[in-house]
């Protein structure tokens, strides 16, 4: 899929991070938050945009917006492109569709071996108790 649309709808916002640095995590910001408005989104038809909601509802705000952030590196740049393949992933494990099922039958020479197995650990067990003595 040909994702260069959607990455163009995406707001990026570079922040203060915390973390390693020292002094100079002061003064630079280099983490990046990512925001992206699902339902203004043109990149996406109304039934993508409700499977997204869907399957990204617990990290959704209230208006629909996904935010992501990374601040895993002091590189400005490297967070920007971290923080795009997460969403990038995130997308895409969204609209993938599950396989159907189809049910296959049990094999009769299966049903009968746990059978035949029931019967070995019942006799094993009877076996063990002391004969009754009428």
């Amino acid at each position: 899929m040909d994702f260069s649309q959607l990455i163009n709808e995406i707001v990026y916002k570079a922040v203060r991070s915390s973390g390693s640095g020292g002094q100079h995590v002061n003064k630079v910001a280099t983490k990046i938050q990512l925001s992206f408005d699902l339902f203004d989104s043109a990149f996406f038809n109304e039934e993508e945009k409700e499977r997204l909601k869907a399957y990204l509802q617990n990290r959704l705000t209230n208006r629909d917006v996904l935010m992501l952030s990374c601040g895993e590196s002091r590189s400005q740049f490297k967070n920007k492109t971290i923080v795009t393949r997460r969403f990038l992933e995130l997308i895409e494990e969204g609209l993938r569709e599950d396989k159907v099922r189809l049910p296959t039958k049990i094999p009769r020479a299966i049903k009968q071996k746990r059978l035949l197995n029931k019967k070995k650990t019942s006799e094993k067990k009877a076996n063990r108790k002391p004969p009754k003595i009428d």
